[in-house]
């Protein structure tokens, strides 16, 4: 397990590069986002897929979301009905899962054989550089053993993964303790009109005028 320390206040370009092949290379990182530490791993990779269910110890048959950079994204990804994209232009970036029904790209390994998956693009410059140079979506689960708390601490993110030996991530970016931050809100737009199916950070009044629910 390979801990780069990041500061963003400077260029963090080779940081990036490393992190980008360590997942060309199929392997796992831990990266920050705008809410919480996360494990990444190319999310259209199987094999990719299950070294996160396995670092997590998490269940197959609990799906994984992924991170995007754009809307364009989804759209290669996932069925995007067109009224909805006045909806993705309004919550991202940000802090907004939403679900859609996926195409046949994306494995059913991630979505545990559902035919739905989650989507979201953070605001966090350091992951969008990653996205943009990677190409593809990576997963985006927090980074803990299943059944603990996931966390902006990366002490205890790091802590978290030091006993586990035979199963740590390849690379941890490390760019200290993050905000405090709520989950994402879930928004589902699978269905004939959006559903909140989580309000996160956001109040629930506030989130439905948003969306004009």
């Amino acid at each position: 397990m390979k801990i780069l320390k990041v500061d963003l206040n400077k260029d963090y370009l080779e940081v990036i590069k490393e992190a980008v092949a360590v997942l060309e290379a199929g392997g796992v990182i831990i990266y920050p986002t705008d809410t919480i530490y996360g494990i990444g791993a190319n999310a259209l990779n199987e094999k990719s897929v299950k070294k996160v269910f396995e670092l997590k110890e998490r269940s197959l048959s609990k799906p994984l979301p992924m991170i995007i950079r754009n809307i364009k994204w989804v759209k290669g990804l996932a069925q995007v009905k067109k009224r909805d994209e006045e909806t993705l232009k309004k919550v991202w970036p940000g802090k907004v899962t939403v679900v859609f029904n996926k195409k046949e790209i994306v494995p059913n390994i991630l979505t545990s054989g559902h035919k739905t998956v989650g989507m979201r693009v953070p605001d966090y410059p350091l992951i969008d550089q990653l996205l943009k140079i990677f190409g593809y979506p990576i997963t985006s689960t927090s980074a803990n053993i299943s059944g603990e708390e996931g966390s902006g601490d990366i002490n205890k993110v790091i802590e978290s993964f030091s006993g586990h030996l035979s199963r740590q991530p390849d690379l941890v970016l490390d760019v200290g303790i993050l905000p405090k931050s709520n989950p994402s809100a879930i928004l589902d737009l699978t269905g004939d009109k959006p559903k909140i199916s989580r309000i996160g950070p956001s109040k629930p009044e506030e989130f439905m005028k948003l969306l004009r629910i």
